[in-house]
């Protein structure tokens, strides 16, 4: 499994962008958009859980060459809380209904917008996380919390 590239993250930008899906970067991707020194081996996204929403992702994701079955468009069509997609060029993890976060419009309201990219706040990145309470997630914290000191402060 290849490591996420920053070219992956311009092809969702802009592919999401044309069809008008109402998303956010989240978890390690968004992070690593927000400059954090580490790499992934998907893309996160935080995407806004609306019919209309659901629908410009499943044509958005196709447009991307994404081969999603039949239950997979089902999935995403009903907002299933996680969908992970490993049928396209790149791994991507679709979160309609992220831990540690109320909802899309009060991240939204919150986010970064890093060259064009809808990115997370990393306040919400970590919550999520620390929410999330994975292995792998409390192995993570204390560097994205020292991360997230150093990011408030230069963006002070």
């Amino acid at each position: 499994m290849a490591a996420f590239e920053y070219r992956q993250a311009q092809e969702i930008r802009d592919t999401f962008h044309q069809c008008a899906v109402r998303y956010l970067f989240i978890g390690k991707s968004g992070a690593i958009l927000l400059g954090y020194p580490d790499t992934t081996q998907d893309a996160d996204i935080f995407v806004e859980k609306t019919k209309e929403n659901e629908q410009a992702l499943v044509k958005a994701l196709k447009e991307l060459g994404f081969d999603l079955t039949d239950a997979e468009t089902a999935e995403i069509c009903r907002g299933k809380d996680f969908v992970q997609l490993k049928c396209g060029p790149f791994d991507l993890d679709l979160i309609f209904a992220p831990d540690g976060i109320e909802c899309f419009d009060d991240a939204w309201s919150r986010h970064v917008n890093i060259e064009g990219f809808p990115v997370c706040h990393i306040d919400d990145i970590i919550a999520s996380k620390k929410a999330a309470n994975r292995a792998k997630d409390r192995e993570s914290l204390g560097r994205l919390e020292a991360f997230r000191r150093y990011w408030l402060e230069k963006h002070r």
